[in-house]
């Protein structure tokens, strides 16, 4: 093969612009509701192509591009309610990183330059630690949209249970650095009349098969191993959509108590099996049931009728005045509410269940004064132990959390239970959110269930695999046996190693790029 020049011009910005834009719409077509996964890989490598050797504010200004086409109609759901500036803040926010992602681009060029092997590791590093920042900043981050929520059908999605979210987001950006090599260096020689032009396209494009069968051959956990247990999944629906769903608190608790009755008479009429646990989600109750008596007393009714412990998703006061919580309760048949037994969100969402700098805040919009009273945080992870099973309670955009889900598990939950609320979004959130419970299934080899008010709710096997997925913005009840284990993925005891590491060579990248640039200033005196 002829050697790779060391420096040449970037694509002309009439072409790298528009193919910015392709390359967020081609990101955005990855993830659900729409689910063309291949399409990831794909938006990896036009961005990549478009920053190569352009300058930092060239290279940031395109992946703003990007970030804009994919943040702001996959986050549109947002302002199905609140009006369009929160949406439009949000949005540009997350484009923000992936300008960052940009300029990270153009400023790795020349390592990029050095050796064809090296444009698609700097690619899957790259975008690894962007996510690694992106989800933690700022006010604990926004990890919505990472690649590895893209891939809920894809081959890659088994990596996870190697290292997790951090892993399968580097697959899918080296693949597509692997795609960009491939079509770079195939056009580069092709033009150059090189006789084996055909080279640089096929090995890297075999490479990159080669990604997606490995990932097709990490085991996985199977659906068949462990003790079982039977799961009911209420979704008693709200009276309607939108922020005042709550405004009929009353209303939506007796949605989920009519349903669990109903539930009740037909495991006695022999239509349904007996269920070991049942699961309502989050908002079910939000009037306080252990400070309102008759809240109480109804969710009491439908746990002595089904004769099974119930998870109840309910907003409670406290613990000091003024303060809310947005918790997971256990609610025993004949004794009540196991208090022990209570989940606090450990990660409530910035400007919408609490506003940090509130005063400021007011400043750019009134609407956070929507928000009347601010949710408090716990402190310990979501470990319920129910009797026939120990869950891993997450509630809501906590599934989105590499450590809110994982400390569930080393706490020694079986199984995974998403509480959440859709009644404020639509079912392409929902629909997002699910691919997270798969992906979270996967990871941690242990069978999940997301429950929503609205839908979508289901069961996911730890393969990944989903079962009596419900309809949007309906009232069902899906019940199904669940087989539980105990034993540990390689991602789970490895933690936030991998994603650690990957984001120290990103680091490194930049380094590395930046002595480069200092060495090849002084060669050129």
């Amino acid at each position: 093969m002829a050697p790779i020049p060391a420096a040449a011009a970037p694509l002309p910005l009439r072409v790298a612009a528009p193919m910015a834009v392709v390359a967020g719409l081609a990101l955005l077509a990855a993830f659900p509701p729409y689910g063309v996964w291949p399409l990831a890989p794909v938006g990896v490598a036009l961005l990549a192509a478009a920053a190569h050797r352009r300058r930092l504010r060239a290279g940031a200004g395109l992946g703003f591009l990007t970030g804009v086409a994919l943040f702001a109609p996959m986050l549109s759901w947002t302002n199905l309610h609140t009006g369009y500036l929160p949406w439009v803040l949000l949005s540009l926010l997350q484009a923000g990183y992936l300008a960052l992602l940009g300029a990270a681009t153009a400023w790795v060029s020349p390592l990029a330059d050095r050796g064809r092997w090296a444009w698609p590791a700097l690619t899957g590093l790259l975008w690894a630690g962007q996510e690694a920042l992106r989800d933690r900043t700022p006010f604990g981050g926004f990890p919505w949209g990472r690649l590895a929520f893209s891939q809920d059908s894809s081959p890659l999605l088994r990596l996870a249970a190697l290292g997790g979210a951090p892993l399968v987001t580097f697959a899918v950006a080296l693949v597509g650095g692997l795609l960009v090599s491939a079509a770079w260096w195939g056009w580069t020689a092709r033009r150059a009349a090189q006789a084996e032009w055909w080279l640089p396209v096929a090995v890297p494009a075999a490479v990159a098969v080669a990604v997606g069968v490995v990932g097709l051959l990490v085991p996985v956990a199977s659906a068949g191993g462990g003790h079982p247990v039977t799961v009911a999944i209420v979704q008693g629906n709200v009276p309607r959509l939108g922020l005042d769903f709550n405004a009929q608190r009353q209303a939506v608790l007796n949605n989920h108590v009519d349903a669990t009755l109903l539930l009740a008479a037909r495991v006695v009429a022999g239509e349904q099996p007996q269920p070991d646990l049942v699961v309502w989600p989050e908002n079910s109750s939000d009037i306080d049931p252990l400070r309102n008596p008759a809240a109480g007393a109804r969710i009491s009714q439908a746990a002595d009728a089904v004769r099974a412990p119930i998870l109840v998703g309910a907003v409670l006061l406290g613990p000091d005045a003024g303060q809310v919580r947005n918790a997971g309760i256990l609610w025993r048949p004949g004794t009540g509410p196991d208090l022990p037994q209570l989940y606090t969100k450990r990660h409530p969402v910035p400007f919408a269940e609490y506003v940090p700098l509130r005063d400021v805040a007011r400043m750019v919009s009134d609407k956070v004064d929507l928000i009347r009273t601010d949710f408090v945080p716990g402190s310990t992870p979501g470990v319920v132990r129910a009797g026939p099973a120990v869950l891993g309670d997450v509630i809501c955009f906590e599934v989105a959390y590499d450590e809110v889900v994982r400390d569930t598990v080393t706490g020694g939950a079986q199984l995974l239970v998403v509480q959440t609320n859709n009644a404020t979004f639509n079912v392409a959130e929902a629909r997002q959110q699910l691919a997270m419970v798969r992906l979270r299934a996967v990871e941690h080899g242990r069978p999940a269930l997301m429950a929503s008010t609205v839908g979508v709710s289901g069961f996911v096997a730890p393969d990944g695999r989903v079962s009596d997925a419900t309809g949007f913005n309906t009232r069902e009840v899906v019940v199904r046996q669940l087989r539980l284990g105990d034993g540990r993925t390689l991602a789970t005891r490895l933690g936030w190693w991998p994603e650690a590491a990957l984001a120290a060579l990103a680091v490194a990248a930049l380094v590395g790029a930046a002595v480069l640039r200092r060495r090849q200033r002084v060669e050129l005196g």
